[in-house]
């Protein structure tokens, strides 16, 4: 318990109880007869493999359009002084700051390659938030990426990308709701450059955004988009408004958790269930 992978370790000292009669072989069966039974019933052992001339619709250009869609919509801005957003896309330099800002794996979240999820560009055909802004914006501005925050100076903004490490079932199970310290120093260096600072939150639950906050002009809540950082381009840059709306209230701090609407526990929350800005 504990390791990355001890589904493994699972898998092994099951056999090995099997084959040393501490597990019974009628207790594997009678498990593996009900699930077969349900894939019957399903009609799944009909045609048990799909068509192989259909993988290479996989990532086809029209799914990937809803998936970018998808994305547009179920962005949430948080904050957005001074009208900071939109961006222009003829920005004369954009910073984009933090590792997640070019890292697919943040962006999909766990289950996506392995369990927990992996770090980094583990697959073909997506595209991070970096590589969307870069595609998206007019030839002679300049878009620059600092993983550490620094070299922000001048710049007509920076879009700071912060957020949870990829996660699964009671793996992601934690007490405190706290940003990676790693990812608040970034927004701090950021910060302190003195230029428009907006700040793209990835994350598949409420975070404590206090002092993200504090150290922003704009605030996205942009959850696990997936593959298609395009989405959470076209918004940055005004080519699509914000239109998403909170699913759920969102503490302040971790004394007001449990904060839900339902119970009475939302009681002054940082942001209330529905809220969404857009400009």
């Amino acid at each position: 318990p504990g390791r990355k992978n001890n589904y493994i370790e699972y898998i092994t000292l099951l056999k090995d109880l099997v084959n040393e009669g501490k597990v019974p072989q009628s207790r594997i069966d009678d498990a593996v007869r009900r699930i077969v039974l349900v894939k019957s019933r399903m009609h799944l052992f009909d045609h048990p493999f799909g068509e192989a001339a259909l993988t290479s619709a996989v990532g086809a250009a029209e799914h990937r359009q809803v998936a970018r869609k998808c994305v547009q919509k179920s962005l949430v801005l948080l904050k957005n002084e001074k009208s900071t957003l939109p961006l222009s896309k003829h920005a004369r330099r954009l910073v984009l700051a933090g590792r997640a800002a070019d890292d697919l794996g943040i962006q999909c979240g766990g289950w996506t390659i392995a369990w927990q999820g992996k770090r980094g560009n583990v697959m073909r055909g997506g595209t991070t938030l970096l590589t969307a802004v870069r595609q998206a914006v007019g030839p002679n501005t300049e878009v620059t990426h600092s993983a550490d925050g620094s070299g922000v100076a001048g710049a007509d903004a920076v879009i700071v990308a912060i957020g949870e490490r990829p996660y699964a079932e009671m793996r992601g199970d934690r007490k405190g709701l706290n940003l990676p310290r790693a990812d608040l120093s970034v927004l701090k260096t950021a910060n302190e450059a003195g230029v428009p600072v907006v700040t793209v939150v990835f994350s598949g639950r409420p975070v404590l955004l206090g002092p993200v906050l504090e150290s922003s002009d704009a605030v996205l809540a942009a959850w696990l988009p997936g593959t298609e950082g395009h989405g959470i381009a076209d918004v940055l840059l005004g080519d699509v408004k914000p239109t998403g709306k909170l699913p759920h209230t969102w503490p302040r701090s971790m004394d007001q958790i449990p904060c839900n609407l339902d119970d009475g526990t939302a009681k002054d929350p940082l942001f209330p269930y529905g809220f969404g800005l857009t400009y």
